[in-house]
Parts: C-alpha cells; sequence; structure tokens
C-alpha cells in the first residue's frame, strides 16, 4: 500500500514528460526572449526571433520526450532492480537466521526438482533434441503398411516408382543393414553396416568429416567397391588416422576402397552403424517388387507436411497394387517424421515418467508451502508490526515472495547437483534399447530448466501462504503476540494442502502398483521354451564364398553337427530368429483350398532352423513329427507350424497333412511351392514376454528359399542347450564354428536367459522409475502430515492442556489428534482414487495381466496410504499426551 500511494502521489503531483518538455522549451524561450528587449527588440520581434533562432519546435521536442521518457524508464527499472535485490539479501539473511527451515524446505524442494531434472534430461535427450543434421523437420521415413499397420520395409522396385513418380519429396534413398566381416587383422571382426544408395547422405545432408561419399557412379551395377566410415569405428579401428582414406578395407572378402570418414554428430543419426557401401542394384534387383527389406528416407521438400507427402505416394502405390498384385496385396504408404520413427513408443513412456516426476515436485511444493504457512504463523508480531510502520499489504507480500525465491534459488542449487546424480544413475541402470539415451546428459538446458522450475515452483508454492500471512489481523497479532492466530480455529488451507498431496501421492503409488502386478504377470508368464542352460550366439557367411543356397546350408548344417559331437553339449541347433533375438522376417501364407490371392495369405513368421532346434529349446511339439535329415531338397517340401498358426489356417481342423502356398515359386509348373504340414509346435512369445503371440511356421534349412538366405543376409542364431553353466560354453562355441570356417567369427553372445531380461529391460526400467518415484512422493506426503498435525499440537497445546486437566485420557488426546489429520487424509485418498481412474489409462499401453483401473490395487494403495499417514500422525499425538497441564497454562 505503501509503494502505491507513492505511485499515486508521483502520479498526481509528478508533471508528466510531456509537461517537462513544454515547461523546458517555454522557459527557453522566455529567456532567450528577455534577453533580445534587453537589447532593444520589440517584445513581438524578440519573441519571434528566439523561436527562429530555436529552430524545428516539433523535432526538438520530440527528441526531449524520448529522452525523458527513457530517463524515468530507465530510473524506475534502477529502482525496481535495487528494491529486488534488496529484498533478496534480506529473505537470504532470515532463511541465515533460521537454518532449521531453510535447510528442510530447501532439502523438500531439491528432491523435487532434482528428480524433475533428470527425467526432464532423459526427455531432452531422447525426443525433444532435434537430430543432428541440417532442417530435421525435413527427414522422414517412408514404409509400406498392410492393414492399416505402419512400419513394413520397401521392395527395390517400389522404391524405385515412388522415386520415379513423386512429386513431394526433395529426394528418396534406400537403406537396408548388412553384417560385415573385416579381415586382415589379426583376427576377424564382425562390423555392423548398412549399403545404401547414393543419394543416401544427400537425404541426410550431412558432409563427410573428411574424404567423400559414394557418386551415383559407384552406386551402379557391379561397382561396390568403396566404403565410408563412421567417426566411431574410424576412432576406434583406426586411431582417427587420416592416411586410412585411399586404403583398402577387406570386407567380407572383398577389398574396398575408404572413400571418407562421417563426422561425430552422424553416429548419432545412424546408432548403430559403424560403415556404409553402395547399394549397387542390379537391373534385375530394380525390377523386383517382392522381398520387401529396405529402409527408406525423404527428405521433404520446404513447406511439405508428411501427410502431403503421404497422399503424393498413394496413386503410385494404387498402380502398383495393381500391376503386382501378388507382391503388394493391400499395401499402402506411410510417411512418419524421422525422429518419431527412431523413437517410437518410448515418447509415451518417458512422458508418462515425467508427469510422474512433475507430482513429486508439486508434493514437495505443497510441502514447503505448509511450512511457509506454520513459519508465517509465528512471525504473526513481526508482519504487525511492519505493517504498523506503514508497510502495505502488497509490499509485505512482496518480500515475502523475494524470501521464497531466494529459497527457491538454494533448492536449484542443490537440485542441479541431485539432477546430475541421478542423471548417471539413470544411464547406469538404464536398458540398451532406449534411443538415443547415450546422448543423456545435464546440459545448459537442464540446468536451466531446474532454475526455471525452482522460480516457478516459488510462486506456486508461496504466492497463498504469502497472501494468507499478509491478511492476519494487527490487532490480533500484536494483541498475541508470537503465538499468531488463535489455535481453536481449523486450518482449512493447511488440511487442504494435506489432502492435495496425499491424492497425488496416491496417483504415483497406483501408477507403481499397476507396473509392480504387470512384471509379477510377466515372471510368471510361460516364454513357450525353456531357457535354462542355453547358450545362443549369431553367425553371418560372407557373400563372397557363399553365394549360392548349396554352399550356405551346408556349412550351418556342419557347425550344428561339430557342436553336436562337443563335449558338455547336450544338444545343438541353429535357426534364422532366436525368440527375444533379431533378424527373421515375415512371409504370407495361403492355405490349401483357398484362392491364390494376397486377401487370403496369413501374414507369418519365418524361421529356418536346423533338425534337433525344436529339441534343443525344448519347445513342445503337439502334434505330428519334428525335421530330420530326410527333409532336404530333392524330398516332398514340409513344414512345421504353431499353435496360432494352424488355427488361423484349420480353424477346427486337423492341420497334419494340409498343405500350404508359401514363400517362393516351383520351378517346374510356375506356380507356387505348396509344403505340407508334418508338425504343430507350441506357441513361443517371440519378440518378449510382454509381446502378443504371434504367426510362426518353421522350415527345414534344406528346404529354405535360395532367396531366403538374402533375406536373413546369411545369418542364422546358434542354440546350445549344455550340461553345466551355459556361459561358460562361449569357447566351444566360438572352437566349433572356427573348425568350419576360420574366418567366420561369432557375435551377439548371450543366454536365453539373458535375452529374456533384456526384452523386459525398458519395461522394468520404467517400473523402478515410478516405483522410486511413487516411494519419494509418500515419503514427502508422510513428512507433510506429520509436520502439520505436529502444528496442529503446537497451536492448541493450551486446550489439550485443559482437557488433561478436565479429565482426558490419553487414549481420547490421540484420538484427537488423529482425527484431526485423519480426515484431510481420507479427503486425499477420495481425490486421488478419482484422479488415478483417470491417470493411469496413460500406462494402458505398458500394462499387462492387469486392468488400469484394477480395484484391487486402488484398495490396497489407499489402504497403506491410510495406515502410514496413521503412523506419522501417532508420533505428534503421543507427543500431546505428554502436555502437562500446569505447564501449558503457565505458558499462556
Amino acid at each position: 500500500m505503501l509503494r502505491f500511494g507513492r505511485r499515486l502521489r508521483e502520479f498526481w503531483w509528478r508533471p508528466s514528460v510531456d509537461r517537462e518538455v513544454a515547461d523546458e522549451l517555454a522557459f527557453h524561450l522566455d529567456m532567450r526572449a528577455r534577453e533580445l528587449v534587453a537589447k532593444g527588440m520589440e517584445p513581438d520581434a524578440a519573441r519571434a526571433e528566439a523561436a527562429r533562432r530555436l529552430g524545428d519546435a516539433g523535432a526538438i521536442r520530440d527528441r526531449l520526450t524520448k529522452l525523458g521518457k527513457e530517463r524515468d524508464r530507465t530510473m524506475g527499472r534502477t529502482e525496481w532492480l535495487g528494491e529486488v535485490w534488496h529484498d533478496l539479501g534480506f529473505g537470504f539473511r532470515t532463511l541465515a537466521r533460521q537454518p532449521g527451515f531453510a535447510l528442510m524446505a530447501m532439502g523438500t524442494l531439491a528432491l523435487g526438482i532434482g528428480a524433475t531434472t533428470s527425467i526432464f534430461s532423459v526427455l531432452n535427450a531422447v525426443v525433444l533434441r532435434p537430430l543432428a543434421v541440417p532442417d530435421p523437420a525435413q527427414l522422414v521415413v517412408v514404409s509400406e503398411g498392410w492393414g492399416g499397420r505402419a512400419g513394413g520395409d520397401v521392395s527395390i522396385g517400389n522404391y524405385e516408382d515412388f522415386s520415379r513418380g513423386q512429386h513431394t519429396f526433395a529426394r528418396l534413398a534406400a537403406h537396408y543393414n548388412e553384417n560385415y566381416i573385416l579381415t586382415g587383422a589379426d583376427r576377424p571382426e564382425r562390423l555392423v553396416g548398412a549399403r545404401v544408395t547414393a543419394s543416401f547422405f544427400r537425404v541426410m545432408g550431412v558432409a563427410p568429416l573428411r574424404g567423400r561419399v559414394f557418386s551415383d557412379l559407384e552406386d551402379g551395377p557391379g561397382q561396390a567397391r568403396t566404403v565410408v566410415l563412421s567417426h566411431r569405428l574410424w576412432s576406434r579401428r583406426f586411431g582417427a588416422d587420416p592416411g586410412v582414406i585411399g586404403q583398402n578395407l577387406i570386407l567380407n572378402s572383398v577389398p574396398h576402397t575408404v572413400l571418407g570418414v562421417m563426422p561425430p554428430q552422424f553416429d548419432q543419426v545412424a546408432d548403430a552403424e559403424e560403415l556404409w557401401t553402395a547399394a549397387a542394384f542390379t537391373l534385375m534387383q530394380r525390377a523386383e517388387h517382392d522381398g520387401h527389406f529396405l529402409t527408406v528416407y525423404g527428405r521433404l521438400k520446404p513447406g511439405v507436411t508428411s501427410e502431403q507427402a503421404g497422399a503424393d505416394l498413394e496413386p503410385i502405390a494404387a498402380r502398383l497394387r495393381e500391376s503386382y498384385p501378388d507382391a503388394n496385396h493391400g499395401i499402402r504408404p506411410f510417411v512418419v517424421p524421422l525422429l518419431e520413427s527412431i523413437v517410437g513408443d518410448t515418447r509415451g513412456r518417458i512422458v508418462v515418467l515425467f508427469g510422474a516426476v512433475t507430482l513429486v515436485l508439486l508434493i514437495g511444493c505443497v510441502n514447503v508451502a505448509n511450512l511457509l504457512l506454520a513459519r508465517g504463523a509465528g512471525r504473526a508480531r513481526e508482519l504487525a508490526v511492519r505493517a504498523a510502520l506503514g508497510a502495505g499489504r502488497g509490499r509485505i507480500i512482496r518480500q515475502l515472495l523475494a524470501e521464497n525465491v531466494a529459497l527457491a534459488l538454494g533448492a536449484s542449487g542443490l537440485g542441479i547437483g541431485m539432477a546430475w546424480l541421478g542423471v548417471r544413475m539413470i544411464v547406469a541402470a538404464a536398458p540398451e534399447n532406449v534411443p538415443r539415451l547415450d546422448q543423456l546428459r545435464l546440459d545448459l538446458a537442464g540446468v536451466g530448466f531446474a532454475v526455471t522450475a525452482a522460480l516457478v515452483s516459488a510462486l506456486f508454492f508461496g504466492l497463498l501462504p504469502a497472501i494468507r500471512t499478509a491478511r492476519a489481523d494487527l490487532f490480533t497479532a500484536l494483541r498475541e503476540g508470537s503465538r499468531g492466530a488463535s489455535g481453536r480455529s481449523r486450518d482449512w488451507l493447511k488440511q487442504g494442502l494435506v489432502a492435495t498431496e496425499v491424492g497425488l501421492a496416491m496417483v504415483l503409488l497406483v501408477g507403481a502398483g499397476l507396473l509392480i502386478r504387470t512384471a509379477i504377470h510377466l515372471g510368471r508368464v510361460d516364454p513357450g521354451f525353456d531357457p535354462a542352460g542355453v547358450l545362443s550366439a549369431r553367425v553371418s557367411l560372407p557373400r563372397v564364398g557363399y553365394e549360392s543356397w548349396d554352399r550356405v546350408t551346408p556349412t550351418f548344417s556342419r557347425i550344428a553337427d561339430e557342436l553336436n559331437r562337443r563335449p558338455g553339449v547336450v544338444s545343438a541347433g541353429l535357426v534364422s530368429q532366436v525368440p527375444m533375438g533379431p533378424g527373421g522376417g515375415s512371409n504370407g501364407l495361403v492355405p490349401e483350398g483357398k484362392a491364390l490371392e494376397g486377401r487370403n495369405a496369413l501374414s507369418s513368421r519365418l524361421r529356418m532352423v536346423t533338425p534337433g532346434y525344436l529339441a534343443t529349446m525344448r519347445i513342445a511339439l503337439k502334434r505330428g513329427r519334428e525335421f530330420t535329415a530326410d527333409d532336404r531338397r530333392g524330398r516332398p517340401r514340409v513344414m512345421i507350424v504353431n499353435e496360432t498358426l494352424a488355427r488361423l489356417a484349420f480353424p477346427g481342423q486337423d492341420p497334419i497333412g494340409r498343405r500350404m502356398a508359401c514363400c517362393e515359386a516351383d520351378d517346374s509348373t510356375g506356380g507356387p511351392t505348396w509344403k505340407e504340414i508334418i508338425g504343430v509346435a507350441g506357441d513361443v512369445r517371440s519378440a518378449g514376454l510382454a509381446s502378443d503371440i504371434e504367426a510362426e511356421f518353421y522350415l527345414p534349412i534344406e528346404q529354405a528359399p535360395p532367396d531366403a538366405w538374402d533375406w536373413v543376409q546369411r545369418t542364422m542364431t546358434i542354440t546350445v542347450r549344455t550340461a553345466g553353466d551355459p556361459a561358460g560354453a562361449t569357447t566351444v562355441l566360438a572352437d566349433a564354428v572356427r573348425t568350419v570356417d576360420p574366418s567366420v567369427p561369432i557375435f551377439q553372445v548371450a543366454t536365453m536367459d539373458q535375452r529374456i531380461g533384456r526384452s523386459l529391460a525398458e519395461s522394468r526400467f520404467n517400473t523402478q522409475l515410478l516405483t522410486v518415484l511413487g516411494v519419494l512422493g509418500l515419503c514427502l506426503a508422510v513428512v507433510g502430515i506429520y509436520g502439520v498435525i505436529a502444528f496442529f499440537v503446537a497451536r492448541r497445546t493450551r486446550e489439550i492442556g485443559i482437557r488433561s486437566a478436565l479429565g482426558a485420557s490419553r487414549a481420547s488426546i490421540r484420538g484427537l489428534v488423529v482425527r484431526q489429520g485423519l480426515t484431510p487424509v481420507l479427503v486425499g485418498v477420495a481425490l486421488g482414487t478419482v484422479a488415478s481412474l483417470a491417470a493411469t489409462r496413460l500406462l494402458a499401453g505398458q500394462l499387462r495381466g492387469v486392468s488400469a483401473n484394477d480395484p484391487v490395487t486402488i484398495l490396497v494403495v489407499a489402504a497403506c496410504l491410510v495406515a502410514v499417514a496413521t503412523g506419522a500422525m501417532l508420533i505428534p499425538a503421543a507427543a500431546a499426551t505428554r502436555i502437562d497441564a500446569t505447564v501449558a497454562m503457565r505458558e499462556e
């Protein structure tokens, strides 16, 4: 009020800048006219001459007015900053005089800020930070989808047609993963790379750090003899030697000339790829519209959206569906931003975590608000004296808010330290399959977020207590002294804050409870095989020397035979894609009795296996027989289907002896190849315990389609069941492979238990984080409840003493205190239940075996909250029973 009054007086009594300028100009003209009159001029002539000598009065007036207003703004800004600086200094000194309160408030708030900043850093690294390429918003992924599901790979022929017919892309590029074996050193090394078209690097818009990239000529048929290295491989394998440019590397037994090295930021875009060679499609490949294995990248023209690009490709897809119905039946083009394609559903999981950690920050803010209310009650006389000396309510509120800002700045410093520690812990505990998490760090964005969160929190938790404290009755406060307002009135604001933090804690705990129940459910899920004692490893044969299927299949069979002869090996088998492992592919199968049309094809996952694989994995054979050595080329073609595919293909019928068409054409008839079902295997959760069961079928490798070895890049996964610890069989497995081909290394060695664990790693990580946040929120809520009840006891000391003097038992006093605290807790539980029913829908995609609104989880969490809150109340309640009535009356 005092400051407002001063401003009001200045507004009425201080002349405006326009008035000052007008008065100053008039005074100047008047004085100059007087000088001229004194020299003998007539008054009118003197005034005219003075105006002439002054010049353009309007321009001078405008210039002076501008200078005057700038002066007033500078003075006002300086005065305001000085007052703020003074208020902040006073706030820090006030907090220093109450170190206990300051440490408790700062620590509570710092916990929320540190946790929130840590999760924000994850969100920033994975979702918000743009890709390290020029104009990343223009980069998209073009995929093909069936039945409205995006994400399918593109065939070479379709890519060529899309490239020629589109009008919305600056250019398109094709890309597919390739395994490379680098030889010429002490021992072969397997590298992850890709074959790309020459347009790939132009689409990405990133120039090489050294050398150059492919030209269109080097991407021509038969010209795939050049390589571009990632910065990661260049540094790791070649010590960042610039002389590597122009050298030859032996990749898959073929010399490749090193053309260039990409910059380090491109490693973040390329993920695991360490090198790139030219795709060099042949004319025959460019005309092939089956075999969908390409990832297609595109750079949109300026101003074009993903939706417009998808609409542009749809007429081309319609022509492809009509011209090549067998290969393209039902396909639809999908165009999604590259960053969205990389992040996938991880975005939703991180956003949920960020929402959860924000609740923790809100609980911390509510706790601090309660502390400030209690502190404000103790400062009632001090603030009343300030008001009596002329401080208006606005000035008192501003001073209290300045103290809160000082508190927030101190908490932000502690929070940044906690966030730094939290980021390191997240990096150490995070699963490997979270995209871009390797870029996680506490950077300037995270520090800025921490400071901003602290300042916003200061306004959030400080405004209501400041207004409440400043509105205290002056006469009552001076009369009651340090005791503040009467303790006989129930403090609805404090109770409302307690109900709020209990409700927020309940939302957190219900979410954590649902994820914990999901984890328990997944621990009981049958994967469809026995992982105990099984070791797996991938092996890839180079293209050179293994161009033909009749070289590939005997080599893999020899590896299986060699392993089965090794001591300690119970059984061994090879598969094109092991459960929870990479690789594999899908095919459309048409059951016997249905027209050979794309609409009748059942999309199923292909598994090429050696005889004995099902027995090694202990996948149950429900009907029929397993493959044998007689199931080879030249013999009747056979297959084993899983229960899901058998049910889809032949509902209510016995599938044994029935046939299905798939995978390749019959050379003798030109029609489809029919394969007889000789067995039905049990369902396997191949994509992970949290995934749905898919239709799958098995083919013996000796009868695998020749083109299939290109589909899987001549890569198989070895599975070995051992009598002892499977991890110790790695040497046995590697020796067996070297016996067959010394130039071929094994890679991605893991036990099946480890593969199952990795498939659940991200889900487990999210569960652990949300559980930690829920426990943290519960602890903060308990501290808040304890603080409010302790304050309640302290304010009602006299009343409790009188009750005790009048014969109240200790049990009745404890009941009074607990009832006082239990009311807001129950209200908070009710509010939290309603909020949980809405909030947990965000977790629906992560839940298995439990619904998002599971009543058991909600009831258990509510009961635990009430029990823990009651336990927190019993401590101050016990203190209340020890109040001496005589002492209480004397203190009053």
